[in-house]
Order: C-alpha cells, then sequence, then structure tokens
C-alpha cells in the first residue's frame, strides 16, 4: 500500500506529464529509465513502484524545474 506522500509526489508528476503532453512511455525514455514502462507501472495502483530521489531530480531535469515541486510544502 502506498502512502500519502507516495501518492502525492505520484500525482504532482503525472500532472507535470500530462500538462507537457507526454505519454507515459515518452516521459520513461526521456528521463533515462531502463524500462519504458517504469512511469506506468508506478502510475498503476497495480504496482508498488515508487518514485525516489533520484527519479524527481530525473523529472526535474526533463520539466526544467525542481525536485522540490514534486513535494508538499508541509508534512503529510
Amino acid at each position: 500500500m502506498r502512502s500519502a506522500i507516495d501518492t502525492y509526489v505520484i500525482e504532482k508528476v503525472k500532472e507535470k506529464r500530462e500538462a507537457a503532453e507526454l505519454s507515459q512511455e515518452e516521459l520513461s525514455i526521456r528521463a533515462g529509465f531502463k524500462s519504458n514502462g517504469f512511469v506506468g507501472q508506478v502510475e498503476s495502483p497495480n504496482y508498488s513502484k515508487r518514485y525516489n530521489i533520484q527519479h524527481l531530480n530525473k523529472f526535474a531535469a526533463v520539466f526544467n524545474c525542481s525536485p522540490r515541486d514534486f513535494l508538499p510544502e508541509k508534512p503529510l
């Protein structure tokens, strides 16, 4: 089961991905993940995968933003 912070981060990445009109596969490729399906697996409730700080750093480079943009301002 995912924690509140995991769900928050996943949703923030998804929001940025959709705003940039990128598919899950395209974001996986642009972020340099070994699996083109990684983002899809994280976004799917059928998998327990989640993002770590290195993933957020890669996404920040793709979206030209700060890794902090994926985190809440206050603890959840």
